[in-house]
């Protein structure tokens, strides 16, 4: 019997060390997502989450439905670092391609 809790114990250990803390999307990004999910005029408009500079970020894209818009890069503190496209196609974000950044999952879409 006490075989079979150290196994247990010991197997419980092991998934847990090996399984990621799930992050919660910050209440004010939920709440910016609410407000664009009713200002979004493309049927394919997104919020995805990006690790960037080591930070969380969140790109507001509003779909392929008009030229030259700009996609909003926002941090979870809310706040807006950049804007991404645009009529001049930038791609930079604090200085830095944004093409470095690493996707992590789609937070909404229309």
């Amino acid at each position: 019997m006490n075989v079979i809790k150290l196994f247990s114990i010991i197997s419980m250990g092991l998934f847990m060390s090996c399984s990621k803390s799930i992050s919660e999307t910050p209440a004010c990004i939920n709440d910016k997502i609410a407000d664009y999910s009713k200002s979004a005029t493309c049927k394919d408009a997104t919020v995805k989450e990006y690790n960037f500079q080591s930070k969380t970020v969140y790109v507001f894209e509003p779909g392929t439905c008009g030229a030259d818009m700009t996609s909003a890069v926002i941090n979870a503190d809310c706040k807006t670092i950049g804007h991404l496209g645009g009529i001049i196609g930038n791609t930079k974000i604090n200085g830095a391609e944004f093409s470095s950044a690493v996707f992590v999952k789609i937070v909404w879409k229309k």
